[in-house]
């Protein structure tokens, strides 16, 4: 017996040490097998592919990613397949990543933990992806053409100086879409977004439209001699030129030569702001002051000579003529009895088709007198004409200074009788007091729909009536604010 014992314990260790050998033999393979697979607890994209050989974790990515995405537009579904977008997937890097990941543990640590149970640290591989925005772009414009719902426009009254209120539109907000999707295409779970919609405004009219609505409101109101009407936005410089005779349209271009009169009193005083720089003098500012929103001729005179005595009347012209202003000028001063210092020969009285005999001593058109007007309006902000050609002559503050006095400018009628009372006019007016063969407006209008410069003349003959001629101007002030400022949609 005491013989046989250590031969057994020596089996029996011998048997121990072979059980043990085969076991860490298996759980090697074991451990091989899983080694050569990806990691438990692996995502890559967010996309779980633990236990999965390169092929399989392909497969998987493919199909999670290749899902259509869910587009809402309203209460339309729309699915988008991400090959249509070109969306392509670079699988080859994040297994690359992947497999740098699974062999970064050293062999054996990894087995003693694969002995013992205990999980390895989780990875996760960010996504690797590519699409084409200008392929996303182009398939959200043909979503936006065939979902987006126009608004009414704004529309014209017949007859009347008003609009009609329109209503709002909706349309894809492009940019914001394009970012939603793209996000959603790189997703692994929420593939389904509202496509965002912003509001649009009621389209407004055209300015051509706003033309027809001009005339409509002159044949309506039976005039039947010129108005001869000038317009431009001052946001846009778009403009509009009305020439209207006998509810006939005439051309427009060149402009109808006009009495200037006392709407040449701008081109004075721009004249003057030209050779002589701020803070003018006591005596110069009084007189402007009169000039301008009093209408006074003396004052005008005084100002013209102080720019030369010999041939002030020429200087004036000769600042108009660069800014470009064929057919305005001054000739003389407006005292009785003075002399003529030039004969202007203009495109603007040189028309055989139109003759409103104009005064040989002053004259301008409807377009050139407002084009003037802008131009103060832009020098005001630093822009335009004026500084461009005057530069150092003419400064923003002095252009400022003009629209002040020109505001001062009230008379409640024609421009300013078409505007709500509180509305900002810096105008000029002029017109002859019997006969009453013609009559001028011209202003900026500063309202919340924009800013712009209106100049209207009227002439006929026989001689008008000042109620319903002045009335009609008026109304042609008013549709043009109600233009700019048309009615909110109801509700």
């Amino acid at each position: 017996m005491r013989r046989g014992g250590p031969n057994l314990l020596r089996w029996v260790s011998i048997t121990l040490l072979l059980a043990a050998v085969v076991l860490t033999f298996y759980e090697l393979v074991a451990y091989s097998r899983l080694r050569s697979r990806l990691p438990e607890g692996l995502t890559i994209a967010g996309v779980p592919v633990g236990g999965l050989d390169r092929a399989g974790a392909t497969e998987r990515l493919l199909q999670v990613y290749s899902t259509q995405v869910e587009l809402q537009y309203g209460d339309q579904l729309i699915h988008l397949t991400p090959a249509s977008v070109g969306y392509r997937l670079d699988t080859e890097t994040m297994l690359a990543a992947a497999e740098l990941d699974r062999t970064a543990d050293n062999f054996w640590s990894g087995f003693w933990d694969f002995l013992w149970n205990r999980p390895g640290d989780s990875a996760s591989i960010p996504l690797r992806s590519e699409y084409s925005q200008g392929q996303l772009e182009a398939t959200l414009r043909d979503i936006a053409a065939r979902y987006d719902k126009p608004g009414d426009p704004i529309e014209p009254i017949p007859g009347s100086p008003n609009f009609a209120a329109g209503n709002p539109g909706s349309v894809l907000d492009l940019a914001r879409a394009s970012e939603l999707v793209g996000r959603a295409l790189n997703t692994s779970t929420d593939r389904r977004i509202s496509l965002p919609v912003v509001e649009t405004n009621p389209e407004r009219p055209t300015l051509a439209t706003l033309g027809r609505l001009l005339r409509q409101n002159i044949d309506v109101a039976g005039f039947s001699g010129l108005v001869d009407l000038y317009l431009m936005d001052m946001r846009t410089g778009e403009e509009l030129q009305v020439a209207y005779l006998g509810n006939q349209d005439i051309p427009a271009d060149p402009g109808v030569a006009f009495t200037a009169a006392s709407t040449i009193k701008i081109g004075i005083m721009v004249a003057f702001y030209r050779y002589f720089d701020e803070p003018l003098d006591v005596e110069a500012d009084r007189l402007m002051r009169q000039m301008i929103t009093l209408s006074e001729n003396d004052p005008a005179d005084r100002l013209t000579q102080r720019i030369s005595a010999f041939d002030g009347p020429i200087k004036v012209t000769d600042t108009l003529q660069k800014l470009g202003l064929e057919s305005t000028f001054i000739a003389g001063y407006f005292k009785l009895g003075s002399d003529l210092m030039r004969v202007y020969r203009t495109p603007g009285n040189q028309r055989s088709d139109i003759n409103t005999r104009p005064d040989i001593y002053n004259q301008t058109t409807a377009a050139e007198i407002g084009m003037l007007m802008a131009d103060i309006y832009q020098c005001a902000d630093g822009g335009g004409t004026l500084m461009a050609v005057f530069p150092g002559e003419i400064t923003p503050s002095e252009c400022r200074h003009m629209l002040d006095l020109l505001a001062e400018n009230h008379i409640g009628v024609l421009i300013e009788a078409g505007v709500p009372e509180v509305t900002r006019v810096a105008h000029k007016h002029g017109w002859t007091e019997s006969p009453l063969r013609w009559l001028s407006d011209v202003g900026t209008v500063y309202t919340p729909g924009g800013d712009y410069v209106l100049s209207v003349f009227l002439w006929n003959d026989p001689e008008m009536v000042w109620e319903p001629t002045s009335q009609l101007v008026a109304e042609l002030s008013r549709a043009v604010y109600n233009y700019f400022n048309p009615p909110s949609s109801p509700g």
